[in-house]
């Protein structure tokens, strides 16, 4: 049987997961769509 730091810490750790995720996710969606207009910036130079 589970005690009860079980029920705070399991889903302590699967919060803060999500979070670092979601952090880290942003981070590189953000860098993906920087790129991405740098190389239309590029093309239209060109």
């Amino acid at each position: 049987m589970p005690t009860a730091a079980h029920f705070i810490y399991i889903p302590g750790i699967l919060l803060l997961g999500i979070v670092i995720g979601w952090i880290l996710g942003s981070r590189a969606a953000a860098d993906a769509y920087a790129a991405k207009l740098r190389r239309q910036e590029q093309k239209r130079t060109q």
